[in-house]
């Protein structure tokens, strides 16, 4: 019997389900888990998870990939429970691996990827929406973010693989659709075009979402497709991060405060209906009482209805581990404060 367990993001969520299908004949007992490297926390949590599964299944095979087994792989190397560390370059051949059976570790490095894994899927076990990955790596550097080093370069799935995934799913039953990515508004070929080419070929969607989306990177096609379409879900999850412009430029994002509250109102002049969520990080080096205030007001400039928030945790080899560093203590108060600015819509 396989299990896969999933940590982290939508796109790790699509992966898990791409192991499943290619494992679906392996016959010992095997768990993989798939891990997320976005947070110390996270990485915590992964580890706990194997120590108990291991626990609780002393028999079974432990097979680490994901996030944190691409840019961590020593600490799980470690483990008595592992045996077998796999990169998210190597996740997408997870078969050959485990036809090797004497292999410990295999992390090659994610740089060289040059596409992404063309596996169809034929379901989403458990789910009501189906996430479909349109998109992978990100060629941007924030300064605070792991995950250029965990996921590689910016590479994106031709629009008909995603238009012959999303008619795949459609066709199981699956009529809500979400289209992610690491850097979703960077896909390659155009988020507008390939949102436009699924809504028109495929018959049976009941509805259209997307991942969380850049704000510097949502453009004037894209807003007038979700003006015109009502297939496409009218909630909107933005990448934002803060709301001070100080820190948003030692974050390296590229968009301003005034960015967030423009492209809101721009959609909202399309879609009256139009929610949005989105991503904070709270205590992020050098950020001062007046600036985490400036994102606190943005909240409520922007109409954002659902807080998405994290105390900001150092990534080892980011520029911004080696910025001055905000209390941990006060971190956590400050998001705390945040999330109830929006308590009855958290997660």
């Amino acid at each position: 019997m396989v299990q896969v367990i999933t940590f982290g993001c939508r796109l790790n969520a699509f992966e898990s389900e791409v192991i499943k299908e290619k494992l679906r004949h392996f016959s010992d007992d095997l768990i993989v888990i798939n891990t997320c490297a976005v947070t110390g926390e996270a990485e915590r949590q992964c580890r706990q998870t194997v120590r108990k599964l291991k626990k609780e299944n002393p028999n079974a095979k432990i097979v680490v990939t994901g996030c944190s087994a691409e840019v961590h792989a020593d600490s799980f190397l470690r483990m008595k429970e592992v045996d077998l560390v796999l990169g998210n370059k190597e996740k997408a051949d997870i078969e050959k691996y485990m036809a090797l059976g004497d292999v410990k570790a295999v992390v090659e490095g994610i740089s060289s990827a040059e596409n992404i894994d063309s596996y169809m899927i034929t379901g989403f076990e458990g789910r009501q929406k189906a996430f479909v990955q349109i998109q992978q790596g990100c060629n941007h550097r924030c300064t605070y973010c792991i995950v250029p080093y965990a996921r590689g370069k910016n590479r994106s799935a031709p629009i008909e693989n995603v238009v012959r995934q999303v008619k795949v799913l459609v066709e199981q039953g699956l009529d809500k659709i979400c289209l992610t990515g690491v850097d979703l508004c960077s896909y390659e070929y155009g988020l507008a075009n390939v949102v436009r080419a699924v809504l028109s070929e495929v018959q049976g969607i009941k509805e259209l979402s997307f991942g969380s989306m850049d704000p510097a990177a949502v453009d004037d096609d894209l807003i007038d497709l979700i003006g015109q379409n009502a297939k496409i879900l009218p909630y909107f999850h933005l990448s934002v991060q803060s709301g001070d412009n100080l820190i948003l430029k030692r974050m390296g994002r590229r968009h301003t405060r005034e960015d967030v509250i423009g492209l809101c109102n721009k959609i909202r002049a399309v879609r009256k209906d139009a929610t949005f969520g989105a991503d904070f990080i709270c205590g992020f080096p050098t950020e001062s009482k007046d600036a985490f205030l400036n994102t606190c007001k943005l909240v409520e400039e922007a109409g954002i209805n659902k807080l998405h928030v994290f105390p900001y945790s150092e990534r080892k080899g980011t520029p911004a581990a080696q910025m001055p560093q905000i209390d941990m203590h006060e971190r956590r108060e400050r998001a705390k404060i945040l999330r109830d600015l929006r308590k009855d819509t958290n997660d």
